[in-house]
Order: C-alpha cells, then sequence, then structure tokens
C-alpha cells in the first residue's frame, strides 16, 4: 500500500482514540453534600488548632499568677506574663468566634461575655467575690482584673452607672490571689477544654456557623460604635483594634473554607468576589493603623447618630465611617449584605432561629 494512504488511515483511526483519552473526560461536578463534608472535616481542622491555642494560653495565664496579694512594682514581671499570655487566649478565641458562638451560645457567654452582661444577668446583685468562678468570668473578667490599675477614666465613669458595679482591682490577699489563679483562671481553663473537646464533626453546623460569620461581620460596626463610649470589648486592656483584626483574620481564614462551594453556585462567583474585595479592604484599613488601640475618639462631640464632617474627617471618624460602610447590611456590595445573600439566594443555608 502507497505510504501516503498509510499514513492517512493510521491518523484517522487514531484520532477518535486520543479524544476518549482520560484527560479529556469531563469532571463530575461535586454534590452539596460533598461541599459540606469537605467544609466540615476542613474546619474542624483549623479550628481545633486555634483551640488548642486557647487551652494552652489560658493555661500559662494560671501558671504565671502569684500565690500571693499583687504588687504592681514588684509583680511587675509577673502580671506582663499574665497579660501577654491573656493576649494569646483573645487571639484564639478571635479566631474561631464566629463558627463557634453560634453553636456552644452558654461557653461562648461564661468565656467571652462583657461585665455589664454579667451583670444583667445578675440581675443587679453585683458580683459578690470576682475572684471565683461565679458571676463575673472568662476573659473579661480576668481582664478586668489584669488591668485593674490601667483602666480609662470614660471605661470607669460608663461602668460606675450599672447595677451591681464594683470598682475593679488587684487580689489584695492571698486568699485572692489563690482564688484568681486556681479558680477564676482555672474556671477558664475548664471553658477552653470543654469547647475544645465539643469541637467534633457530629457537633459542627456550617450552616450556623456560616451565619456566625455574617453576624461576627455585622459586629465590626457595633464594636467601634461602643469604642465612643468606653463599652467596647476589650475595654481596660485598650485593645479595641487587637480584638477587630483579630475577629477579621477568623472570620477571613474560614469564609475561606467556604469558597469552592460558593463558586460553583449561580452568582456565587459575584457575591464571592465582593465579599473578598470587602475583607481585603478592611484588612488594609486595620493594617495602616497603629497600635492595638482604637483611634482616640472626640469625646466631647461625637455623635454615632450624626457625627459632624469635623469628627469624620478625624482618624476615629475615618475609621469608623469605613467600618459602617464595609458592614452596613442594607448595601448592596457590603461584606455584610453579600454574605447574607451567599446564605439566603447562593448557597440556600438555613437560618438560625431567632
Amino acid at each position: 500500500m502507497n505510504t501516503k494512504y498509510l499514513s492517512l488511515i493510521l491518523a484517522v483511526a487514531l484520532t477518535p482514540i486520543a479524544a476518549c483519552g482520560d484527560d479529556e473526560k469531563p469532571a463530575t461536578p461535586k454534590t452539596d453534600s460533598e461541599f459540606r463534608a469537605e467544609v466540615v472535616t476542613s474546619m474542624q481542622t483549623s479550628i481545633s488548632a486555634d483551640l488548642a491555642d486557647l487551652v494552652t494560653a489560658a493555661t500559662d495565664l494560671k501558671n504565671a499568677a502569684p500565690t500571693h496579694a499583687w504588687n504592681a512594682d514588684t509583680d511587675k514581671a509577673a502580671i506582663e506574663a499574665m497579660i501577654a499570655a491573656w493576649k494569646r487566649t483573645r487571639v484564639a478565641y478571635e479566631h474561631v468566634e464566629g463558627a463557634t458562638a453560634p453553636i456552644f451560645g452558654d461557653l461562648d457567654f461564661t468565656m467571652d461575655a462583657r461585665y455589664d452582661d454579667y451583670l444583667l444577668e445578675l440581675h443587679g446583685a453585683g458580683d459578690a467575690d470576682p475572684f471565683d468562678d461565679q458571676g463575673v468570668t472568662g476573659m473579661h473578667g480576668i481582664e478586668r482584673i489584669l488591668f485593674a490599675d490601667k483602666i480609662r477614666d470614660e471605661v470607669r465613669r460608663q461602668e460606675e452607672m450599672l447595677d451591681g458595679y464594683a470598682p475593679a482591682a488587684f487580689p489584695a490577699s492571698d486568699d485572692e490571689a489563690l482564688a484568681f489563679k486556681n479558680v477564676l483562671c482555672q474556671k477558664l481553663i475548664d471553658d477552653a477544654k470543654t469547647l475544645r473537646d465539643s469541637w467534633t464533626p457530629q457537633q459542627i453546623d456550617i450552616d450556623f456557623a456560616f451565619g456566625g460569620l455574617v453576624g461576627l461581620m455585622n459586629e465590626q460596626g457595633e464594636k467601634v460604635d461602643l469604642a465612643a463610649t468606653g463599652e467596647e470589648e476589650s475595654r481596660y486592656a485598650n485593645l479595641t483594634m487587637f480584638d477587630l483584626r483579630n475577629n477579621l483574620a477568623g472570620t477571613t481564614k474560614i469564609y475561606g473554607l467556604f469558597r469552592p462551594w460558593i463558586q460553583s453556585k449561580a452568582g456565587g462567583v459575584e457575591a464571592d468576589t465582593a465579599v473578598e474585595a470587602k475583607l481585603a479592604a478592611l484588612n488594609t484599613l486595620y493594617t495602616s493603623i497603629q497600635g492595638d488601640a482604637i483611634p482616640e475618639v472626640p469625646l466631647a462631640t461625637w455623635s454615632s447618630d450624626a457625627p459632624s464632617a469635623a469628627d469624620l474627617a478625624t482618624d476615629f471618624g475615618k475609621l469608623w465611617k469605613a467600618i459602617r460602610d464595609a458592614v452596613d447590611p442594607s448595601a448592596s456590595g457590603s461584606v455584610v449584605f453579600e454574605m447574607q445573600l451567599i446564605s439566603n439566594d447562593v448557597l440556600v443555608l438555613k437560618q438560625p432561629e431567632e
């Protein structure tokens, strides 16, 4: 046979075989169940690492606590060590809060509630013993003691109006110091271990966890509002920017676990792009601010309801406006609006009961 025709026949015969190779087979799209399983596995692994850090930091805090009445001068090294460990508990918890708090609300309260929240629960009776494991506990109960000699005047004035208020103070006796160390700090360790051990795939509700991320971003606006009145979260340590940065880092990390699933759905790519852009913009904003404290608030003139142009031109005003715009749930393109869209219309997640 002519070599020219033989080559042509072989080419035609081999062409269909090449087209049917494994590399050309269309990929089978993942099901929602498969995406859910992947998110649960990834979330369990990621958050477990932060929860282990939380237990370690809380344990280091307890171990650094003196067993005698505290003195700001002679116990300076111990107090600094406790503060460093306490800050690590904040980093770890702020990273996981959005996902864990909606599922383990009781632990979130005992570990992360604010002084005013506890006093409401105590119905005006106050906390008779700030160093025990009842009443005011958790990271902010410990913070209030650690920073008792550094609390800002505006914070003190605000809290003095609360029913059941008592001034913050260091342990003034050996018994109080031992209670702080072995009771109050141990309570935080025990709660952290319970949360760590409870964070199993069977307990992870990714619908509620995603809703928690939306809520946490919405709270960014609340936190900067409260900073204007001395009612913000880490108010005694004056670390509001520190909290905001760690909340954002945790939200960004956990949101990233949902992204492949979101992008696989109709309208998902557009919504995801908007969310990522806003998260990145907030990160740039937060990184641009020096230090861990919120910029100084123009207390004499500030109004969150109707801030003046002059107040909005201050560093605090610029931060306040940028955060409010970024998280406005009614504004299309805001991170909260787009995350709600993803929850309701893209992934169609179930909503937590009111």
